[in-house]
């Protein structure tokens, strides 16, 4: 057996390779010489996943040929037996697709980027287009889940967040659970979502993958892969509210929402606009923030090492956490821990379950924050002046340590309950810890003539109005089609030994 391309040695992974296609060998493309005139040429073409710098995955193809017919089906029908038994490659998946995210090429991408894709590696789709808010939420309450081995959004940050909480909401209905009930522990739910990135911000794929490009994420879904991610649960006074994987933000990043939600004709620069304008004004918020630690982890946020794939602190946190609950119970280990009570002025509140990495801030809110961990990091940054502010801003976007500030304080929680000082909230159901009325300042400026009563919860980028809210952190109460963030690799990565290179 020959291959018909001259190139470097690389070494794939059966589990890295897309599909096997017998292929009409191609004469004038390569002089083989005698080879030419000896007999009929019988050929086919492996196309694997190639990896490239920034975490950028490809579609490439080689060509492997010989004379004899027999010899060449044997190999075809050995490379698909292979890629036949691995069992976590969907083959079914049902794709929803927002035309109106972004810049708006949300179809334009599936259709010429990730469709063919999908068709060279046997996947079966059935693909909605979506027409106002919630279609694909709510519509995920009524098809048969079941009968997919994965649910596809394409769109940005918005669109990921309405798929999930309809596979949630569906697994818990299904389930009987109660998700008002925020003690509830929760249905994991194991059907998994792929993110094609094809909005403003992406950051949950930038944050899971490493880089928000639809090929990339394309094949990261064809081969299979599974990434457990934590989500907290957000409730006011025993109603549910959302669900959050990323970042649930109070004041500075809720103030930049609500802003830029009235600036939509805009386009992404409105978040440009609103972040300067929400800068100067430099509102500060009264309140109480109590929390219990995440004694299960074994991180700190202050970690030098980020949250990689087949991260030991996920793995481990989640045995751990499992221990916990099997040897205390849920009720009885929330109801003995000491809840830990912080009164303050904040200009930002941050709680988030990942890093939050985009492209403007490569290492995010939070760069020690763990995916798969059950816990979240909890960024109070307390009144400072403008400056010292800026400075701390200017951090996301540098290699220092952002919470090197003594306005700064940041804790690993499980779970976290947070009351306005205005809030008019008498019923007091939050563990009781002697809360009773707060509320809130604009500003210590005399001449301030602004009138704002609250703040706004970013909520995954929608907006929460609730100043009292309660948020539970669920461990791998999801999974997407990820495997993490890679270790940055060289072009010329070298794989196992159980490639392709070898069998041939």
């Amino acid at each position: 057996m020959r291959s018909c391309v001259h190139t470097e040695n690389c070494f794939v992974p059966i589990s890295e390779i897309i599909a096997v296609e017998e292929t009409e060998f191609n004469k004038k493309q390569r002089n083989i010489g005698r080879w030419q005139k000896m007999a009929k040429l019988h050929a086919f073409t492996v196309y694997y996943v190639k990896k490239a710098r920034n975490h950028r995955w490809r579609c490439r193809d080689a060509m492997f040929w010989c004379v004899d017919e027999h010899l060449c089906n044997q190999w075809i029908q050995a490379l698909k037996e292979l890629l036949e038994m691995q069992k976590s490659r969907p083959k079914q998946l049902l794709v929803y697709i927002n035309p109106y995210g972004g810049k708006r090429q949300g179809k334009r991408i599936y259709e010429q980027k990730v469709a063919p894709l999908f068709s060279l590696a046997s996947i079966s789709t059935d693909v909605v287009i979506t027409e106002h808010a919630n279609h694909a939420k709510d519509n995920l309450f009524e098809v048969n889940i079941y009968r997919y081995d994965g649910v596809v959004c394409v769109g940005g940050d918005g669109m990921f967040s309405e798929v999930m909480h309809g596979l949630i909401g569906r697994m818990q209905k299904d389930s009987g659970i109660d998700q008002n009930n925020p003690k509830a522990s929760l249905v994991q739910c194991n059907i998994r979502i792929g993110i094609i990135p094809a909005g403003s911000t992406d950051c949950i794929c930038y944050s899971t993958v490493g880089i928000s490009d639809p090929v990339t994420s394309a094949l990261h879904i064809i081969v299979g892969d599974c990434q457990p991610l934590d989500v907290s649960s957000v409730h006011h006074n025993n109603t549910f509210l959302k669900y959050s994987v990323s970042l649930l933000g109070y004041g500075f990043y809720g103030d930049i929402l609500k802003d830029s939600e009235k600036k939509r004709w805009m386009g992404p620069m409105r978040y440009d606009y609103s972040g300067f304008k929400t800068f100067l004004s430099h509102h500060y918020y009264e309140g109480t923030i109590a929390y219990q630690p995440a004694k299960h982890t074994h991180g700190s946020p202050r970690d030098k090492e980020s949250c990689r794939t087949g991260c030991y602190i996920c793995k481990q946190s989640e045995k751990q956490l499992a221990e916990q609950n099997k040897e205390h119970g849920l009720k009885h280990e929330e109801g003995d821990e000491e809840w830990k009570v912080i009164k303050g002025k904040f200009l930002a509140i941050n709680a988030v379950n990942m890093s939050c990495a985009c492209p403007r801030s490569p290492k995010g809110l939070s760069p020690a924050a763990h995916l798969a961990d059950g816990s979240a990091d909890l960024i109070l940054v307390r009144k400072c002046s403008r400056f010292d502010f800026l400075r701390y801003l200017v951090r996301h976007t540098n290699q220092d340590d952002q919470f090197d500030f003594p306005f700064v304080d940041v804790y690993r929680v499980k779970c976290f309950q947070f009351t306005s000082k205005l809030s008019e909230d008498n019923e007091s159901n939050v563990m009781d810890i002697g809360k009773k009325r707060f509320g809130q300042f604009c500003r210590d400026h005399p001449a301030c003539c602004c009138n704002i009563v609250n703040s706004t919860w970013n909520c995954d980028g929608e907006t929460l109005d609730s100043s009292a809210i309660e948020v539970r952190v669920h461990c791998q109460l999801m999974k997407l089609f990820a495997r993490g963030i890679e270790e940055n690799c060289k072009d010329e990565a070298a794989y196992s030994q159980s490639s392709i290179e070898q069998l041939l």
